[in-house]
Protein backbone atom coordinates (compact mmCIF):
# COMPACT_ATOMS: atom_id res chain seq x y z
CA UNK A 1 0.00 0.00 0.00
CA UNK A 2 2.69 2.36 1.11
CA UNK A 3 4.57 1.81 -2.23
CA UNK A 4 1.44 2.02 -4.40
CA UNK A 5 1.37 5.55 -2.88
CA UNK A 6 4.65 6.66 -3.32
CA UNK A 7 4.12 5.39 -6.88
CA UNK A 8 1.14 7.39 -7.11
CA UNK A 9 3.04 10.91 -5.25
CA UNK A 10 5.65 10.38 -7.82
CA UNK A 11 3.87 10.25 -10.76
CA UNK A 12 2.01 13.63 -9.18
CA UNK A 13 5.24 15.32 -8.80
CA UNK A 14 6.64 13.92 -12.88
CA UNK A 15 3.86 15.32 -14.04
CA UNK A 16 3.99 18.27 -12.18
CA UNK A 17 7.93 18.81 -13.27
CA UNK A 18 6.16 18.54 -16.71
CA UNK A 19 3.50 20.58 -16.71
CA UNK A 20 6.26 23.36 -15.42
CA UNK A 21 8.41 22.75 -17.83
CA UNK A 22 5.88 22.68 -20.57
CA UNK A 23 4.59 26.09 -19.43
CA UNK A 24 7.84 27.67 -19.39
CA UNK A 25 8.65 26.45 -22.42
CA UNK A 26 5.19 28.30 -23.54
CA UNK A 27 6.00 31.13 -21.67
CA UNK A 28 9.38 31.47 -23.32
CA UNK A 29 8.15 31.09 -27.26
CA UNK A 30 5.41 33.72 -26.74
CA UNK A 31 8.49 35.96 -25.74
CA UNK A 32 10.53 35.21 -28.40
CA UNK A 33 7.49 35.78 -30.86
CA UNK A 34 6.70 39.03 -29.72
CA UNK A 35 10.18 40.06 -29.22
CA UNK A 36 10.73 39.07 -32.92
CA UNK A 37 7.61 41.03 -33.97
CA UNK A 38 8.37 44.00 -32.11
CA UNK A 39 10.22 47.26 -33.75
CA UNK A 40 13.24 47.12 -33.88
CA UNK A 41 13.56 50.66 -32.46
CA UNK A 42 10.29 52.12 -31.62
CA UNK A 43 11.45 55.70 -31.05
CA UNK A 44 13.34 55.78 -34.49
CA UNK A 45 11.07 56.95 -37.23
CA UNK A 46 13.81 57.84 -40.05
CA UNK A 47 12.23 56.87 -43.43
CA UNK A 48 14.83 53.51 -44.70
CA UNK A 49 14.67 53.35 -48.42
CA UNK A 50 14.75 49.38 -49.02
CA UNK A 51 14.62 47.92 -52.65
CA UNK A 52 13.37 44.54 -53.01
CA UNK A 53 14.20 43.45 -56.43
CA UNK A 54 11.75 40.92 -58.55
CA UNK A 55 12.03 37.19 -58.18
CA UNK A 56 13.70 37.72 -54.16
CA UNK A 57 12.94 34.45 -52.33
CA UNK A 58 11.88 35.22 -48.48
CA UNK A 59 14.83 34.55 -47.23
CA UNK A 60 16.66 37.14 -49.53
CA UNK A 61 14.19 39.59 -48.45
CA UNK A 62 14.76 39.06 -44.60
CA UNK A 63 18.60 39.14 -45.56
CA UNK A 64 17.75 42.55 -46.79
CA UNK A 65 15.48 44.17 -44.30
CA UNK A 66 18.30 42.95 -41.83
CA UNK A 67 21.02 44.83 -43.19
CA UNK A 68 19.12 47.86 -42.69
CA UNK A 69 18.28 46.53 -38.69
CA UNK A 70 14.64 46.58 -40.03
CA UNK A 71 13.99 43.06 -38.62
CA UNK A 72 15.45 41.19 -35.41
CA UNK A 73 15.77 37.45 -36.73
CA UNK A 74 15.46 36.62 -40.80
CA UNK A 75 14.73 32.97 -39.67
CA UNK A 76 11.82 34.15 -37.48
CA UNK A 77 10.56 36.40 -40.83
CA UNK A 78 10.97 33.48 -42.89
CA UNK A 79 9.03 31.29 -41.02
CA UNK A 80 6.39 34.29 -40.10
CA UNK A 81 6.49 34.61 -43.93
CA UNK A 82 5.38 30.75 -44.41
CA UNK A 83 2.99 30.50 -41.36
CA UNK A 84 0.93 33.26 -42.85
CA UNK A 85 0.93 31.74 -46.57
CA UNK A 86 3.22 34.87 -47.78
CA UNK A 87 5.82 32.94 -48.67
CA UNK A 88 5.81 33.45 -52.55
CA UNK A 89 3.62 36.76 -52.12
CA UNK A 90 5.89 39.43 -51.58
CA UNK A 91 6.01 41.98 -53.97
CA UNK A 92 9.14 43.53 -55.35
CA UNK A 93 9.21 47.46 -55.81
CA UNK A 94 11.13 50.50 -53.36
CA UNK A 95 9.69 50.62 -50.10
CA UNK A 96 9.54 53.20 -47.37
CA UNK A 97 10.27 51.95 -43.96
CA UNK A 98 11.01 52.77 -40.67
CA UNK A 99 12.76 50.95 -37.26
CA UNK A 100 9.50 52.11 -35.11
CA UNK A 101 7.66 49.28 -37.56
CA UNK A 102 6.94 46.39 -35.88
CA UNK A 103 7.78 43.16 -38.57
CA UNK A 104 4.15 42.28 -39.03
CA UNK A 105 3.63 46.12 -40.39
CA UNK A 106 6.36 45.38 -42.76
CA UNK A 107 5.33 41.99 -44.45
CA UNK A 108 1.76 43.42 -44.20
CA UNK A 109 3.38 46.40 -46.72
CA UNK A 110 5.63 43.76 -48.72
CA UNK A 111 2.18 41.79 -49.06
CA UNK A 112 0.79 44.44 -50.24
CA UNK A 113 2.96 46.16 -52.27
CA UNK A 114 2.55 49.69 -50.72
CA UNK A 115 5.78 51.06 -52.43
CA UNK A 116 7.13 54.38 -52.77
CA UNK A 117 7.21 55.10 -56.20
CA UNK A 118 8.78 58.63 -55.91
CA UNK A 119 11.57 59.83 -52.99
CA UNK A 120 10.98 64.02 -52.27
CA UNK A 121 13.44 65.66 -50.27
CA UNK A 122 12.35 68.92 -48.65
CA UNK A 123 15.10 71.04 -48.04
CA UNK A 124 16.00 72.50 -44.24
CA UNK A 125 15.13 76.27 -45.04
CA UNK A 126 12.44 75.92 -47.23
CA UNK A 127 9.51 78.56 -47.28
CA UNK A 128 6.13 77.59 -48.18
CA UNK A 129 6.48 79.34 -51.63
CA UNK A 130 10.00 77.11 -52.41
CA UNK A 131 8.12 73.94 -51.74
CA UNK A 132 4.84 75.06 -53.94
CA UNK A 133 7.31 75.18 -56.79
CA UNK A 134 8.85 72.18 -56.13
CA UNK A 135 5.78 70.17 -56.06
CA UNK A 136 4.25 71.52 -58.82
CA UNK A 137 7.71 70.77 -61.11
CA UNK A 138 7.22 67.17 -59.59
CA UNK A 139 3.93 66.81 -61.04
CA UNK A 140 2.63 66.50 -57.86
CA UNK A 141 -0.20 69.57 -57.86
CA UNK A 142 -1.04 72.63 -59.53
CA UNK A 143 -0.28 75.55 -58.00
CA UNK A 144 -4.00 76.42 -57.39
CA UNK A 145 -4.50 72.81 -55.90
CA UNK A 146 -1.44 74.03 -53.24
CA UNK A 147 -3.14 77.07 -52.40
CA UNK A 148 -6.29 75.67 -51.55
CA UNK A 149 -4.82 72.99 -49.82
CA UNK A 150 -2.31 75.15 -47.55
CA UNK A 151 -5.64 77.30 -46.48
CA UNK A 152 -7.68 73.98 -45.69
CA UNK A 153 -8.46 73.88 -42.07
CA UNK A 154 -6.51 71.06 -39.89
CA UNK A 155 -6.49 69.85 -36.51
CA UNK A 156 -3.49 70.10 -34.96
CA UNK A 157 -2.67 71.26 -31.36
CA UNK A 158 0.20 73.31 -33.19
CA UNK A 159 -1.93 75.38 -35.26
CA UNK A 160 -5.12 76.05 -33.28
CA UNK A 161 -3.89 79.67 -32.13
CA UNK A 162 -2.98 80.45 -35.54
CA UNK A 163 -5.02 82.61 -37.46
CA UNK A 164 -6.02 81.80 -40.86
CA UNK A 165 -4.04 82.98 -43.54
CA UNK A 166 -2.40 81.90 -46.78
CA UNK A 167 1.06 81.43 -44.57
CA UNK A 168 0.01 79.82 -41.73
CA UNK A 169 1.53 76.85 -42.33
CA UNK A 170 4.69 78.36 -42.81
CA UNK A 171 7.28 76.60 -40.05
CA UNK A 172 5.25 73.43 -39.83
CA UNK A 173 5.87 71.74 -42.92
CA UNK A 174 8.54 69.61 -41.91
CA UNK A 175 11.69 69.56 -44.24
CA UNK A 176 12.59 65.85 -44.64
CA UNK A 177 12.79 62.89 -47.49
CA UNK A 178 9.06 61.48 -47.60
CA UNK A 179 8.56 58.68 -50.26
CA UNK A 180 5.09 58.84 -51.90
CA UNK A 181 2.80 57.42 -54.53
CA UNK A 182 2.71 59.07 -57.92
CA UNK A 183 -0.96 59.66 -57.35
CA UNK A 184 -0.44 61.72 -53.81
CA UNK A 185 -2.30 64.79 -53.45
CA UNK A 186 -0.97 68.59 -52.35
CA UNK A 187 -3.60 67.79 -49.14
CA UNK A 188 -2.09 64.20 -48.65
CA UNK A 189 1.22 65.74 -48.71
CA UNK A 190 1.07 68.32 -46.38
CA UNK A 191 -0.53 65.98 -44.13
CA UNK A 192 2.70 63.76 -44.18
CA UNK A 193 4.71 67.04 -43.33
CA UNK A 194 2.70 67.84 -40.41
CA UNK A 195 2.37 64.66 -38.91
CA UNK A 196 6.60 64.37 -39.56
CA UNK A 197 6.26 67.89 -37.21
CA UNK A 198 4.16 66.36 -34.53
CA UNK A 199 6.83 63.36 -34.43
CA UNK A 200 9.71 66.06 -34.08
CA UNK A 201 7.87 68.04 -31.68
CA UNK A 202 8.47 65.76 -29.23
CA UNK A 203 7.80 65.81 -25.18
CA UNK A 204 11.40 67.02 -24.42
CA UNK A 205 10.53 70.35 -26.66
CA UNK A 206 7.64 70.69 -25.43
CA UNK A 207 8.80 70.60 -21.66
CA UNK A 208 11.47 73.41 -22.65
CA UNK A 209 9.12 75.54 -24.26
CA UNK A 210 6.90 75.57 -21.19
CA UNK A 211 10.31 76.33 -18.84
CA UNK A 212 10.97 79.08 -21.10
CA UNK A 213 7.49 80.37 -21.40
CA UNK A 214 7.50 80.11 -25.00
CA UNK A 215 4.58 78.64 -27.57
CA UNK A 216 5.32 76.51 -30.48
CA UNK A 217 5.25 78.88 -32.44
CA UNK A 218 7.54 81.22 -31.32
CA UNK A 219 10.02 78.67 -31.03
CA UNK A 220 9.39 77.64 -34.17
CA UNK A 221 9.88 81.62 -35.29
CA UNK A 222 12.90 81.91 -33.60
CA UNK A 223 14.44 78.13 -35.16
CA UNK A 224 13.40 79.49 -38.67
CA UNK A 225 15.23 82.45 -38.38
CA UNK A 226 18.31 80.07 -37.26
CA UNK A 227 17.86 77.88 -40.23
CA UNK A 228 18.04 80.70 -42.68
CA UNK A 229 20.89 82.55 -40.53
CA UNK A 230 22.88 79.17 -39.95
CA UNK A 231 25.02 77.02 -42.49
CA UNK A 232 27.03 75.31 -39.99
CA UNK A 233 25.58 73.27 -36.55
CA UNK A 234 28.11 74.71 -34.48
CA UNK A 235 26.82 78.42 -34.84
CA UNK A 236 23.20 77.66 -34.63
CA UNK A 237 22.99 77.91 -30.46
CA UNK A 238 24.86 80.76 -30.72
CA UNK A 239 22.91 82.52 -33.25
CA UNK A 240 19.80 82.02 -31.19
CA UNK A 241 21.71 83.96 -28.27
CA UNK A 242 21.95 86.93 -30.28
CA UNK A 243 18.36 86.86 -31.20
CA UNK A 244 16.94 86.21 -27.27
CA UNK A 245 19.67 88.96 -26.37
CA UNK A 246 18.11 91.65 -28.79
CA UNK A 247 14.86 90.35 -27.81
CA UNK A 248 15.31 90.98 -24.02
CA UNK A 249 16.86 95.07 -24.72
CA UNK A 250 14.47 95.18 -26.95
CA UNK A 251 16.57 96.11 -29.55
CA UNK A 252 15.66 95.01 -33.56
CA UNK A 253 16.43 92.00 -34.16
CA UNK A 254 17.63 92.83 -37.98
CA UNK A 255 17.74 89.15 -39.48
CA UNK A 256 18.58 89.97 -43.25
CA UNK A 257 16.29 86.42 -43.70
CA UNK A 258 13.22 88.12 -42.50
CA UNK A 259 14.00 90.56 -44.83
CA UNK A 260 14.33 88.63 -47.77
CA UNK A 261 11.28 86.40 -46.68
CA UNK A 262 9.32 90.04 -47.21
CA UNK A 263 10.81 90.72 -50.29
CA UNK A 264 9.22 87.11 -51.70
CA UNK A 265 12.74 86.12 -52.92
CA UNK A 266 16.60 85.41 -52.77
CA UNK A 267 19.21 87.56 -53.05
CA UNK A 268 23.05 87.13 -52.79
CA UNK A 269 23.19 90.24 -50.61
CA UNK A 270 20.51 92.48 -49.36
CA UNK A 271 20.85 96.47 -50.13
CA UNK A 272 19.68 99.35 -47.74
CA UNK A 273 16.82 100.40 -50.08
CA UNK A 274 15.77 96.54 -49.31
CA UNK A 275 16.06 97.23 -45.74
CA UNK A 276 12.99 99.94 -46.53
CA UNK A 277 10.58 97.28 -47.50
CA UNK A 278 7.09 98.05 -45.48
CA UNK A 279 6.51 94.87 -44.05
CA UNK A 280 5.90 93.57 -40.40
CA UNK A 281 8.59 90.97 -41.29
CA UNK A 282 11.09 93.26 -41.80
CA UNK A 283 12.75 93.09 -38.02
CA UNK A 284 14.98 96.29 -39.27
CA UNK A 285 11.96 98.48 -38.96
CA UNK A 286 10.03 96.47 -36.47
CA UNK A 287 11.00 95.30 -33.32
CA UNK A 288 10.34 91.75 -31.61
CA UNK A 289 9.64 88.73 -33.44
CA UNK A 290 7.98 88.56 -36.54
CA UNK A 291 4.64 87.36 -37.02
CA UNK A 292 6.02 84.31 -37.88
CA UNK A 293 8.00 81.70 -39.04
CA UNK A 294 10.03 82.68 -42.38
CA UNK A 295 10.80 79.30 -43.56
CA UNK A 296 10.86 75.25 -42.04
CA UNK A 297 13.24 74.71 -39.70
CA UNK A 298 15.06 71.26 -39.31
CA UNK A 299 15.44 69.60 -35.55
CA UNK A 300 18.78 71.32 -34.75
CA UNK A 301 17.54 75.02 -35.24
CA UNK A 302 14.50 73.85 -33.16
CA UNK A 303 16.91 72.59 -30.65
CA UNK A 304 19.01 75.43 -30.48
CA UNK A 305 15.92 78.01 -30.45
CA UNK A 306 15.06 76.03 -26.92
CA UNK A 307 18.67 75.80 -25.93
CA UNK A 308 20.20 78.99 -27.07
CA UNK A 309 24.03 79.02 -26.02
CA UNK A 310 24.14 81.94 -23.17
CA UNK A 311 26.97 84.87 -24.17
CA UNK A 312 26.87 88.94 -24.31
CA UNK A 313 26.87 88.85 -28.30
CA UNK A 314 24.73 90.86 -29.84
CA UNK A 315 26.06 91.38 -33.41
CA UNK A 316 27.36 89.03 -35.87
CA UNK A 317 28.42 89.30 -39.42
CA UNK A 318 29.07 86.45 -42.34
CA UNK A 319 32.36 85.82 -43.44
CA UNK A 320 33.21 84.75 -46.64
CA UNK A 321 33.14 80.77 -45.86
CA UNK A 322 29.75 81.14 -44.64
CA UNK A 323 30.80 81.34 -40.83
CA UNK A 324 29.79 84.23 -38.55
CA UNK A 325 32.05 86.65 -36.78
CA UNK A 326 29.93 87.59 -33.37
CA UNK A 327 30.60 90.84 -31.51
CA UNK A 328 29.54 92.37 -28.35
CA UNK A 329 29.53 95.92 -29.06
CA UNK A 330 28.34 98.23 -32.08
CA UNK A 331 32.08 99.41 -32.65
CA UNK A 332 33.30 95.46 -32.92
CA UNK A 333 30.84 94.98 -35.21
CA UNK A 334 31.27 97.57 -37.40
CA UNK A 335 35.30 96.52 -37.55
CA UNK A 336 34.41 93.03 -38.77
CA UNK A 337 31.84 94.16 -40.66
CA UNK A 338 34.42 96.07 -42.38
CA UNK A 339 37.09 93.36 -42.53
CA UNK A 340 35.01 90.99 -43.95
CA UNK A 341 33.53 93.16 -46.57
CA UNK A 342 37.22 93.60 -47.43
CA UNK A 343 37.99 89.69 -47.52
CA UNK A 344 34.76 89.17 -49.59
CA UNK A 345 35.82 91.62 -52.27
Amino acid sequence: MANDLGAHSGKKVLISLFLLVVLVVVWFSVRQFNRCLAPVNPFDKTAIEVNIPGNTSTQQVAAILADHELIRNKEFFVWYCRLRGYDSKIKAGVYQFRRSQSMSDIVDDLVAGRVASMRITIPEGYTLQQMKELFTAKGICTPEEWDKAVLRSRDYPFLRDIPMRENRLEGFLYPDTYYIRHDTTADQMIELMLKRFSEVWNREFAELARQKGLSVYQVVTVASMVEKEALFDSERRRIAGVIYNRLREGMPLQVDATVLYSLGGHKERVTYKDLEVDSPYNTYRNTGLPPGPIASPGAASISAALQPEEHDYYYYVATPDGHHVFSKTYSEHLKAKNENRGKSN
